[in-house]
């Protein structure tokens, strides 16, 4: 039986950002700097207005073209360290997945010694990380809820996040009015992360009373959304996602997500796809294993007039899908989730390739 956690406070609604200041001075520090990892494409936004900062404070834009790598996460470390300001009042991140997950990976590193390969698995990070303020700006990969931050170490091609307690942000800003600028293809691909999270969850044998009333209630709340006759990106909508999003996070934190996750890795790590997205591609060739699911998925992307990319894997060399197959094989606990402890009798060499190709 799990001792689960969650966020412990969060600030919901249109505006709630403009709270940040209030939020930092109630923090209880005898540093008065403060880190920010803000996602690159806020560059020059007016998003930046918002926020207190100050002449001590210290600012990383963080590229988002490709999902946060061991080395990245160590190498932000060192140049803290080398600055001396390595003990922070607060980290805030301000993005999407990868950046909510850079922040929460230098919380912790920065109070646990080793590099961030060394905490790619459960319960491994033993100290408590710096205070961490989580600011969302796109909904779905309920990074801003979760207990892990998945990383790629392209060394032993293992996507794996620090699943810990310690993981956990503790403070959300979720502010609706962040998600106006999204693309509105990156706006369904990452939103379908909480729908798949949340169905990959509910078809596994892991599970338990409050994931599933998470995950259902997240569902719900993504049909309303993808299947509305209104724009999904609505004001009401981009709030009911951004709610979904949450609770999507909350629900993968009391389970495991399913095979979607594991192929979609494989497609990170060695085609370098972008989780969303990758999940949305692998979720095209899942009929046999999701197969209501599956319709539904189709359904939301052709209300909503999205188009997946296709033949991304179709026709690659035989060391590809070697590579593809090693990078999917390796997520033990997801797979023996939805497919028992003999998954590998089931997802043989020639079945996962034959996956890949529809891919």
């Amino acid at each position: 039986m799990n001792n689960s956690k969650n966020v412990l406070r969060y600030m919901f609604g249109s505006g709630a950002i403009s709270n940040l200041s209030t939020i930092l001075n109630n923090i209880e520090s005898d540093s008065e700097y403060v880190i920010y990892y803000i996602d690159e494409y806020f560059k020059n936004s007016s998003v930046l207005d918002f926020l207190p900062i100050k002449n001590i404070d210290e600012i990383f834009f963080v590229q988002t073209q490709s999902e946060p790598e061991t080395s990245n996460i160590d190498h932000f470390r060192d140049i803290l360290i080398s600055k001396n300001k390595n003990k922070p009042k607060a980290i805030i991140a301000i993005g999407g997945g990868c950046t909510l997950d850079t922040g929460k990976a230098i919380a912790n590193l920065l109070t646990n010694s080793g590099n961030a390969e060394d905490y790619q698995g459960w319960d491994l990070v033993k100290n408590p990380g710096i205070y961490k303020i989580g600011i969302p700006t796109i909904s779905g990969t309920g990074a801003e809820a979760s207990r892990t931050c998945v990383m790629i170490n392209p060394k032993n091609g293992l996507k794996l996040g620090m699943n810990s307690d310690f993981t956990i942000y503790d403070q959300l800003i979720l502010d609706p009015n962040l998600t106006k600028s999204v693309p509105r293809n990156q706006y369904f691909y990452t939103g379908m992360d909480t729908y798949l999270h949340c169905i990959e969850s509910l078809n596994g044998s892991y599970r338990n009373s409050i994931g599933d009333a998470f995950s259902h209630q997240a569902i719900s709340l993504c049909r309303e959304v993808f299947l509305s006759d209104d724009d999904m990106m609505s004001d009401k909508n981009r709030e009911k996602l951004m709610v979904a999003s949450y609770l999507g996070g909350c629900a993968i934190a009391n389970s495991f997500v399913g095979i979607v996750h594991p192929f979609s890795a494989g497609l990170s790590v060695v085609l370098g796809t972008h989780h969303c997205v990758g999940n949305c591609i692998t979720m095209n060739a899942m009929e046999e294993f999701y197969p209501q699911e599956f319709k539904e998925f189709i359904l939301m992307g052709k209300k909503q007039g999205i188009e997946i990319p296709q033949g991304i894997a179709m026709d690659l060399d035989e060391s590809f899908y070697k590579k593809l197959y090693d990078s999917t094989i390796i997520h033990e606990k997801p797979l023996s989730n939805a497919l028992g402890a003999n998954f590998k009798n089931i997802l043989t060499y020639e079945k996962v390739k034959e996956i890949f190709k529809k891919m």
